[in-house]
């Protein structure tokens, strides 16, 4: 191997351990606060109601600070852009545990519009910076190292809590923050992470952010992710309650419940496999008839739960996957695919933070899960049916 193939793969490998630890810190942070929930609101001396914000705000955040994240992008360039992420994270990480409630939501809110700017701009440093077939595998690591992170915090957090208390506990996760910060700048060097790009800033209006929007597959992917969204954030709600009317005691209902977000990880890394051998409309319909498992299966075969979960689970994974494929794969500049990602996170979040809310109405109004369920049913239908229309481009260009 000559040293300028070493050199190409060292940076390959480096840069994969930035998009890993990038994508563990874009959720370890949120999800940590529900496992030591109580811990909060006693020593906050709130109700429940209130230590649900240092979850839903962030959410909101990743619906209506897209176009700031956007912006970041466009003007700063990609580069920049994940450094202010990652610092702005660690720092509203910092804000959240420094003291009482004003600082613990203040600091939620900054991590939550941080958190957006990775979002948008994390997959577009993936279709610059890997091969064309590397592409959609790596978007695949990217979406399960997402879970890994959700997974890992969900089951250290609590145990940690009782050493270092909970505001040490749910600090801690910025450590993924910091270490993937330290590879981007070891990466970039500080000028190149911290300095914004004059080039991107001063980058001509070439009409591509605008026609993003007059692009009819754009807000195809956007229903299709927020089907998507509000299908995961409102199963993920209400699933432990679910199995605990079926009989489950509350740690059963929760271990099951596990497997919904483990599997998805297997789910993240085989979608990549059917987007390049078969086709992404494939992956896209597959995705769909994976996730109608939750619903069907829990309303006609309901002891079944097992295959439910774990169906739905790689289901899940897959889905999230296949719309950030899609977000690169439908083509353009930074600016546009920029534009594209932050349209599409936006619509997909802002329905995401009704998902939990809706599921639990219904539930509640009806006394039972039937109409909880079709509403999930209805989410993954259009996620394939949408999702299936926008890789239309993608067909004729073949």
């Amino acid at each position: 191997m000559s040293s300028r193939s070493a050199a190409v793969r060292g940076s390959l490998v480096a840069l994969t351990i930035a998009v890993v630890l990038s994508a563990a810190m874009l959720r370890a942070p949120v999800v940590a606060v529900a496992p030591v929930a109580r811990a909060i609101g006693d020593d906050l001396q709130v109700n429940a109601g209130v230590v649900g914000l240092l979850t839903s705000i962030p959410v909101l955040c990743f619906a209506l600070c897209s176009p700031i994240a956007v912006a970041i992008v466009r003007r700063g360039g990609p580069d920049f852009a994940l450094a202010v992420c990652l610092t702005g994270a660690v720092a509203g990480s910092l804000l959240r545990s420094a003291g009482g409630l004003v600082p613990a939501l203040v600091g939620t809110a900054l991590l939550g519009l941080f958190l957006t700017i990775g979002n948008v701009v994390v997959p577009i440093i993936i279709g610059r910076e890997f091969p064309p077939e590397r592409t959609h595998l790596m978007t695949g690591v990217y979406t399960s190292a997402i879970n890994v992170g959700t997974m890992t915090v969900t089951l250290a957090t609590a145990p940690l809590a009782t050493g270092i208390g909970w505001r040490g506990a749910i600090l801690v996760w910025s450590g993924f923050g910091l270490a993937a910060l330290a590879v981007w700048v070891g990466l970039r060097g500080l000028r190149g992470a911290f300095v914004p790009d004059a080039a991107a800033g001063a980058a001509p209006a070439t009409g591509e952010p605008a026609r993003v929007l007059r692009q009819a597959s754009t807000w195809l992917l956007a229903s299709a992710f927020a089907g998507q969204a509000f299908a995961f954030y409102g199963v993920t709600a209400w699933l432990p309650s679910l199995l605990g009317d079926q009989g489950f005691g509350g740690t059963e209902a929760g271990a099951i419940a596990a497997i919904f977000q483990v599997a998805g990880i297997a789910g993240a890394l085989l979608t990549p496999l059917v987007t390049t051998r078969v086709s992404v409309r494939a992956a896209v319909l597959l995705v769909a008839l994976g996730w109608l498992a939750v619903p069907l299966g829990f309303l006609l075969a309901p002891q079944l739960w097992l295959l439910w979960c774990a169906l739905g689970g790689v289901a899940q994974g897959g889905g999230l996957t296949v719309v950030f494929i899609l977000i690169n794969a439908l083509g353009g500049d930074e600016r546009t695919i920029a534009g594209r990602s932050g349209l599409v996170q936006g619509i997909g979040y802002g329905v995401a933070a009704a998902g939990p809310l809706i599921v639990g109405a219904l539930h509640e109004a009806t006394g039972s899960w039937t109409a909880s369920l079709l509403a999930v049913l209805v989410a993954v239908v259009l996620f394939g049916v949408a999702g299936s229309a926008a890789t239309a481009p993608l067909r004729r260009r073949t």
